[in-house]
């Protein structure tokens, strides 16, 4: 007779190959005899021994696949654009994640590439940078509305990178250098503009007021003859004769001034010590002789 222990161990064991554990945010797929028989959530399960079988195990965490395209954009320029989908299994629909799609990401994959080569085409290279929002929008609507039926539910989608061609890079950057010495070139000719404007404002006041200087110049001088003229006309000097005086004192006047500098190159002529007697008796005769053709001139009225 056969022992009972003997019947009871491999009872036992037979009894604990039906015990599995399911992690937490993890869905095991249980058939029974090939057939989905029950998807089985987190914690501590038991199946039939030799006739359950746990297939496969799907995570309910959200998931992200990343997807390099590259494309053509509506002035002709290659661009390669880096596609990151997140995407969750929902729990209600385990069957269909697991049972629909062969491969999931391939078909995430297959979906975006359709999607940015629709898109980007209409775009020039400069609004891809832009609009690159309204592309993941895009992707993100067709990708929401093509997987829900397999039990994916997208996220979020993101283009985290748009990668041009090296030759166009390089021509980018020039353009955005030229740009730059062209704005530079602006401002530096702007601040020069006002510096010439400022530079030729301060010139014409230093000539006004130089002018208005000169003007009161000449004014203090001829009240300064007015005031002498008066004096000498007191001293019993006629009018003629204290002009010709005064021309004389403003020659010794200038000779004195111009000898006072020591890198003085003028010379005034004539120069001999009879120079201004002989000055003075021409003009004395000239004041005369004017004075004289006034007096006839008035005459000759009178008489008309």
């Amino acid at each position: 007779m056969i022992p009972i222990y003997v019947w009871i161990i491999p009872i036992l064991i037979i009894l604990a190959s039906g015990f599995f554990i399911v992690k937490q945010q993890t869905i095991a797929v249980v058939e029974r005899l090939g057939k989905f028989t029950k998807d089985y959530g987190a914690g501590f399960n038991f199946k039939i021994p030799f006739i359950d079988k746990v297939v496969g195990r799907i995570s309910l965490r959200i998931q992200q696949l990343d997807v390099i395209v590259e494309t053509k954009t509506q002035d002709d320029v290659f661009v390669h654009l880096k596609i990151s989908v997140q995407f969750q299994i929902q729990r209600d629909h385990v069957y269909n994640a697991f049972y629909k799609l062969q491969n999931p990401h391939e078909q995430i994959t297959a979906f975006i590439f359709d999607t940015v080569r629709a898109e980007v085409p209409k775009m020039r290279l400069d609004d891809v940078f832009v609009k690159k929002e309204e592309i993941a929008l895009a992707i993100q609507r067709e990708l929401k509305e093509a997987m829900l039926d397999y039990g994916y539910d997208i996220v979020k989608a993101l283009v985290t990178d748009i990668d041009p061609d090296e030759n166009v890079k390089i021509a980018m950057n020039r353009i955005n250098a030229a740009e730059r010495e062209k704005v530079a070139a602006q401002h530096e000719g702007d601040a020069q503009r006002i510096l010439i404007v400022e530079r030729a404002k301060a010139e014409a006041e230093s000539k006004r007021l130089q002018g208005q200087g000169i003007a009161d110049q000449r004014r203090e001088i001829a009240r300064g003859l007015e005031e002498s003229m008066e004096v000498l006309n007191r001293a019993g000097i006629n009018s003629q004769e204290a002009s010709a005086l005064i021309v004389i004192t403003q020659h010794y006047d200038t000779l004195q001034s111009i000898g006072q500098e020591s890198n003085s190159n003028l010379i005034l002529l004539p120069n001999n010590p009879n120079a201004a007697s002989s000055m003075l008796n021409d003009m004395v005769t000239s004041l005369v002789a004017a004075n004289k053709i006034n007096d006839s001139s008035k005459i000759k009225k009178i008489e008309e």
